[in-house]
Order: C-alpha cells, then structure tokens, then sequence
C-alpha cells in the first residue's frame, strides 16, 4: 500500500571488477584513478541497495528466478508475508487514526484512476441491457422492423464496438505522441459531448431516432476507445515512476494498481444495472412486468445516460486541474532520446525486437474479446434455460446482476494474485483461457442434457457464472495489463490502442457471426477460441510478474543505441522472456556478473547527468535535496566521478554540510 524505501545493504558475492567497461560511461581516466581498493570496498557496500534490493535478490546477491524452484517459493513468499504484514500493519493504525481513511486511500488508488474505466463500463454495457427494454416499448422497431430499418437497428452494436476501435487507434497514437494527460483529458470530454448527444438523441420517426442513437454510440465510443491505452498506460506509469530508479511499489505492486483501475469497468456495470432496475421500478409505477409503456422507456433511458454525463464533467475537471504530471514518465523517456512528437524510432525498434509481443498481446485480447462479448450475448439464452417463458425485462435484468456479481469476484482475485510470482500475469492468462474452453465446451457437446433436462440446468447455471469468473480473473484482466506492461515507454499508448482495437475486432466477429448461428452452434464455436488463447498465451506472452519495469527500459535503452548484445541484465533472463523469445535467442547475453559492472557504470552516467543538469540551471546542491538517489550513494559517486565544480558543493545532509551549519542552527522554540 504505501512504498516502503528502505532497502538493505548487502555484500558482493564476488569480486567485481572496478574499471570501467568499454561499453560503460566516458568518464575519462580520472575514474579509473580514482575507483582505488578502498573505495572499491565502498562501492560493493554502498552499491548493492540499489542494484540487488532485497525483494527480488537473496542476500548473497543471487535473484529470485535464479533460485531452485523450491527456494524461489521460500523466497517471493517471505517477500509476500513480509509485505502483507507491513500492509495489515499500516491499514491498523490508519483505521486508528482515521476509521475512514482506508476508504479514502481506496477512492485515491482505485476509484479515481479507473473512474473513466468505470463510466465507460456502465455506459458500453447499458446498450445491451437497454435493447430488450427498447423490444419490449417499440416493437415495431426493434423486433419486428416494421417501422425501422433493420440494418439501422443492428448497427446499434456494430457502431459501437467500430467507435471503440477508431478511439484505441487514435487516442493511443496521441498518448505516445503529445502525452498522457492530454489523452485523458481528450478522452473524458468526448465520452461527455457523447452522453448528452445519448441523453437528447431524437428523430422525427422511430428510424431517425435509431440513426441518431447510432451515431451519439459511435461518437461516444471514441471516447471510450482512448480510455483503454490512457488509463492503462497512466495507472502503470504513476506506479512506476518517471524517475531513473525503480521503486519496491513498483517490482511488487504494479499489476495490482492497474488492476483496480481496470475493475472500476466491473463497478460500472453492476451500478448500470442496478440504477437501470430502479428506474424502471420508479417510471413503471412500481412494477417490473409488462406490458412497458412508451414514455417509462423514454424516461428510463435517457435518466440512465444523464447521470454518467455529470460524473463525466468532473472528470473533465479533475483530468484537467488535478493531474499535471500524468506525462511525466513519457516526457523523461522523450527528453533521454532527445525525441519531440511521436517517436517513430522507437515503434519501428518495437516491431522488429518485440514483434512476437504484438501478437501474444493482439492475439490473446481478440481470443478474449469473442468469449466476454460472447458471454453478454449468451445471456438472452442462458436466462430462457433458467426462466423459461419468462417475458418480464426484470428477471433478466436481476440474472444479469447476479452475474456482474460473480464477475467482480473474479476482478478483485485477480488484483490480488497478479503480482504474485508463482501465480503471475501469464499463468493467471492460461488458466482462464483454459476454464473458459473447458466450461463451453461441455455444454457445446451435451446441450440438451444440460439445457434442456430440468435435473442438470443447476450445472449449467454454474459453469455459465463459473465461466465470467474466470474470464475476469484471467484473460479480462491481464490483457489489459501486459499490453501496457511488455512494450517501452515512449510508444506503450500505441501498442495497447493497437491490441485492444484487435481484440475489438474479436468482439466484432461474434456479434455479428451470432446473428447467423442457433445457440449450441455457438457453444460448438466459442470454445476454441479459449484454446487458441491459451495457445497464443503460452507461446508469445513474456513473464513480467516481479520484473522491474525501469530494467526493462534500461534494455530498451541498449536496443535503441544499437547496443543490444552488451544488456546482461534480468529484462533478458530467461524467466521473463517468451518461448518465443527464448527461441530466438534473446536471453542469450545474459549475465548476473557482467551486468553489475554495466549497472554501476549506468547509474553513475544518469547521476552525473542529473548533476550536470542542476549546476547548468545554477541550482545549488546546498538547496536542492536529491530526492531520488540515497545519499551514501550520491556521497559515493560524488567522490568517484569528475564533475567539474562538484569538489565546491556539498550534499545536504552531509557530514561537512552538517559542520558547516551546526553553529547555526536555530534555538528551539519554547
């Protein structure tokens, strides 16, 4: 929950050497003088709490996936225990201090970065619980076309899903090309412009109303589209930092703080429906049964968009005033590479060194996208196994809420166990894959026996929810995170606008291949693509579950010089790399022993470059706290490195600085 800085000093296993490798800093010969035996001890004591933390490094400096299996367990669950000790330990004196204050830390880590994700999520799956209503009041139009264009009225979805395309290409285009916090903010006011266009949509006739209510869908959608790379990319980069060092929250944290960000989609549909149920309730004097009239429908629907539309304006505002530093780590990353506007480089470096990425991230979302949009669309025939001859929207609206339920279950394991090492993103992805073909597949092949046979529809009633659990505690979730998590900075927008467009795609294909198919045709082809995902999954996904995501910059650093073979760092061990990967060779450079000689030659670039920059903006050390490097190690380089008029300005919180000032410091005050 909050970042714990302290790290412990550990010593080196071995003895390293000192000098400066060819492929390290020019810091000229000085350097090399300097780095003498005595300091050397220095380095290895003082270097260590950076370089071999002691969450992801054994205390003789060997890292945790280089462990026997048996002490890699023994290991990452001591971090874990340890961890959620110190967390238990933290929410019990907040409740102390404050019985509110764990929900006000809620609010500020989930709720506010996934409130975009959450509106959206009570608006895209409002359409498919308003269409029955809409049957139902106007028959004419929705069922039997009499009075509407039938393609107009199936276009509702199609326009739809086609806006949330065009939002995920463009939008995360933008993200990476003029930053974060203008996406969001970009994003926010056309999910509002499109409300009110929902809310007002009309027409002269049933069909003009329908065109219109189409086009307010697409707009919208856009909205909804830019939502998904900008909220991904921001949740993950405000956990990591922008910042050249990593963060313990970041190594052990990370999956989880996207992950709540994503489940607010989750809380939006179980309040769409629930607001949705009310509604009705209140327009239809009391009553959820038929017959519906025309004007509770109006009334129902249109209160149902302008409630999201208010919520929608403050986030408009709080995007707007509350987050300036939402572009901080792609301007750092932007600023390294001396890029300005969209970095071409760094998409084309993406294709060619992290192409099986693309598709293990595309390839997985579209897998998933046909079984979450195919699991909505089922739910007309799941609800007619457990309600037959049932014609009272109500009934179908409350099944729908029991199974929202059952989905938020699977989001909130999954925020709890995605940062678990034996667990992990890529495991979590399989298994989910996996449950999801297992539980269609069964009824695909006996249907009638249980479908249609009243004895067995109670196991078909579990392995329907059972199915939206682990959708959302797999494949829902971790596709969301590792197409943000496994691509570099400066291009991490387009890449996950890029998946998730394909994954639309797949949610495309079964709303339109359904209008085709009887319903045990589409369990017969649903499965499979369960089966193709798990595939994909297991052959192009990396295992980033514990890796420092400031290391894999560091590759990406390497990859852009032209450097690739001289990162020996664990970004190429072959734990976090694909079997895709690995085939191909990528995790052939690394080495423990080699990369703490390159590691300590980067820092100490970054660090002088950080103080070069300082002393050129005449700011000086006395009054400018280095917030970021532990002072033993800014005292260490500052005495191992050459920086011109460093020897003139001392460090706060030094010892000469320190005897400088004791004589004057002020008296305490009575």
């Amino acid at each position: 929950m909050a970042e714990n800085i302290h790290q412990h000093h550990h010593h080196a296993p071995s003895n390293f050497g000192m000098v400066s490798a060819p492929h390290g800093p020019e810091t000229g010969d000085d350097h090399v003088h300097m780095v003498n035996a005595p300091l050397k001890a220095d380095e290895e004591r003082i270097m260590r709490q950076m370089i071999y933390p002691d969450d992801t490094h054994t205390p003789e400096g060997v890292y945790w996936a280089d462990l026997p299996l048996g002490k890699q367990l023994k290991f990452n669950a001591a971090v874990d225990n340890a961890e959620a000790k110190q967390e238990l330990s933290l929410i019990g004196s907040m409740i102390k201090k404050d019985p509110l204050s764990p929900i006000s830390w809620y609010f500020r880590n989930a709720v506010l970065p996934g409130a975009g994700l959450g509106l959206e999520g009570y608006v895209l799956f409002s359409i498919g619980n308003l269409t029955p209503l809409f049957s139902a009041a106007w028959p004419a139009c929705w069922k039997t076309y009499e009075e509407c264009n039938q393609t107009w009225v199936e276009a509702v979805q199609y326009l739809e899903v086609a806006g949330i395309i065009v939002g995920q290409i463009l939008v995360g285009y933008l993200g990476d090309g003029i930053g974060r916090r203008w996406g969001l903010i970009q994003d926010a006011v056309i999910m509002f412009l499109g409300l009110l266009m929902l809310v007002a949509s009309w027409g002269t006739t049933l069909n003009g109303w329908v065109i219109c209510y189409c086009w307010a869908l697409f707009f919208y959608g856009i909205g909804v589209g830019g939502e998904y790379p900008m909220t991904a990319t921001a949740a993950m980069e405000n956990a990591t930092g922008s910042g050249n060092l990593s963060t313990r929250d970041d190594r052990l944290h990370r999956g989880r703080k996207v992950t709540m960000a994503f489940l607010m989609q989750g809380w939006g549909q179980f309040f769409n429906q629930v607001i949705l149920i009310l509604l009705l309730l209140i327009f239809h004097h009391g009553s959820g049964n038929p017959p519906y009239s025309k004007l509770s429908a109006q009334w129902t629907f249109r209160i149902s968009f302008a409630l999201p539309a208010i919520g929608t304006l403050w986030l408009v505002y709080y995007r707007t005033y509350k987050m300036p530093l939402a572009s901080k780590a792609l301007n750092a990353a932007k600023k390294k590479s001396s890029v300005t506007g969209y970095d071409i480089q760094s998409l084309k470096l993406t294709t060619t060194h992290f192409g099986g990425r693309l598709i293990a991230t595309a390839g997985a979302w579209f897998c998933n996208d046909v079984f979450f949009y195919g699991n909505k669309l089922f739910q007309s025939q799941f609800i007619a196994v457990l309600s037959p001859n049932t014609k009272s929207i109500m009934t179908n609206w409350l099944w729908n809420l029991v199974n929202v339920g059952v989905s938020l279950c699977g989001y909130y394991l999954a925020s709890l166990l995605i940062d678990n090492k034996f667990v992990g993103r890529k495991r979590m992805q399989q298994l989910g894959f996996l449950m999801d073909f297992v539980l269609f597949v069964i009824p695909a092949f006996h249907y009638h026996y249980y479908a249609k046979e009243k004895a067995h529809i109670a196991a078909f009633q579990a392995m329907y929810f059972l199915s939206s659990f682990f959708n959302q505690f797999g494949p829902n979730s971790t596709t969301f995170l590792v197409a943000a998590e496994v691509f570099p900075t400066p291009v991490r927008a387009s890449a996950h606008g890029f998946s998730a467009a394909v994954g639309k795609l797949g949610a495309l294909l079964a709303a339109i291949l359904y209008n085709y198919i009887d319903t045990q045709t589409k369990f017969y082809v649903v499965p499979w693509f369960g089966l193709a995902g798990m595939l994909v999954t297991w052959l192009f996904l990396p295992d980033t579950t514990g890796l420092d995501l400031k290391e894999q910059e560091r590759r990406f650093t390497y990859i852009r010089a032209g450097r690739e073979h001289e990162y020996h760092g664990i970004a190429v061990h072959p734990h976090h790399l694909s079997l895709w990967e690995r085939i191909r060779g990528a995790g052939k450079h690394y080495n423990p022993e080699l990369d703490y000689q390159t590691k300590v030659d980067d820092l100490r670039a970054e660090w002088t470059e950080k103080q070069a920059e300082k002393m050129a903006a005449e700011e000086s050390l006395d009054h400018h706290a280095d917030d970021e490097y532990p002072l033993d190690v800014h005292e260490y380089f500052a005495k191992t490195t050459n920086v011109p008029g460093m020897t003139e300005k001392k460090h706060p919180g030094s010892s000469a600085a320190s005897e400088e000032t004791d004589n004057e410091k002020p008296l305490p005050q009575a």
